[in-house]
C-alpha cells in the first residue's frame, strides 16, 4: 500500500494577511463603540420603560416614540423561541467577519472594514441580549415561560408607526446590522475594490 506525503509547508499559511494597523483600529472601534452604545440605550430605555406591556413614550404622536419589546426571535420576530440557534448563528458569523477581514484580506478595503465594523456591533448587542446577559427576569406567566424566569431575548425599545401600522419594534443593535449590510450591499453592487 502507498502511503501520500504532504510536505509540511502545504499546512502552513500565515494567521492573518497583513492589513493596516488602522483598519483594525478602525473596525474595533466601531465594533465596540457601537455595542456600547447599543447596550447602554437598553439598558436605559428599560429602566424608564419597564417591561413590556408598560406605555409608549411618544416623541412625535402616533410617529415615533418608544416601547419596550423583547424578541427571541430573528428579523421582524421571525423564529421565536430559537434563541440556542441564533446565538450560535451569531458566533460563526462573528468568526467569518473576522476571517474575512484578517485573514482573506478585506480589511484593506474602508468601506467593508467599516460596513463589518457595523455589522460586528450589532452581532454583539443583541447576542448579549441572546444570551440574557441583561439580568432580566419575565414577570408574568405566558406559554412559554414561567414568572421569575431569565429573560433570553433581545431587547427592543425603538417604535416606528407607518400610518396605523407599527413597524416592529427595534433597536440601535438591529440598525447597525442594517446600515452594514447597506454598505456591504452597496459594495457588491458597485464593485469596488
Amino acid at each position: 500500500m502507498r502511503k501520500i506525503r504532504f510536505p509540511l509547508s502545504a499546512f502552513r499559511f500565515p494567521l492573518f494577511i497583513l492589513v493596516p494597523a488602522s483598519r483594525a483600529v478602525v473596525f474595533f472601534s466601531i465594533a465596540i463603540a457601537g455595542c456600547a452604545v447599543d447596550l447602554a440605550t437598553k439598558s436605559w430605555m428599560f429602566s424608564r420603560l419597564g417591561m413590556p406591556g408598560g406605555r409608549v413614550w411618544w416623541i412625535w404622536p402616533d410617529v415615533f416614540g418608544f416601547q419596550a419589546s423583547l424578541n427571541e426571535g430573528a428579523l421582524f420576530g421571525m423564529g421565536q423561541g430559537m434563541v440556542p440557534l441564533f446565538a450560535a448563528l451569531s458566533i460563526a458569523a462573528a468568526a467569518g467577519i473576522v476571517f474575512w477581514l484578517f485573514y482573506a484580506g478585506a480589511g484593506r478595503d474602508w468601506l467593508l472594514t467599516v460596513a463589518l465594523g457595523c455589522v460586528t456591533a450589532g452581532i454583539f448587542g443583541n447576542l448579549y441580549d441572546r444570551l440574557g446577559m441583561h439580568g432580566l427576569r419575565w414577570h408574568h406567566l405566558n406559554q412559554l415561560h414561567n414568572p421569575g424566569e431569565p429573560v433570553y431575548a433581545v431587547r427592543d425599545f425603538i417604535l416606528v408607526m407607518i400610518g396605523k401600522w407599527p413597524w416592529p419594534t427595534f433597536n440601535i443593535a438591529d440598525s447597525l446590522l442594517v446600515c452594514g449590510a447597506t454598505m456591504l450591499l452597496w459594495h457588491a453592487v458597485n464593485g469596488r475594490r
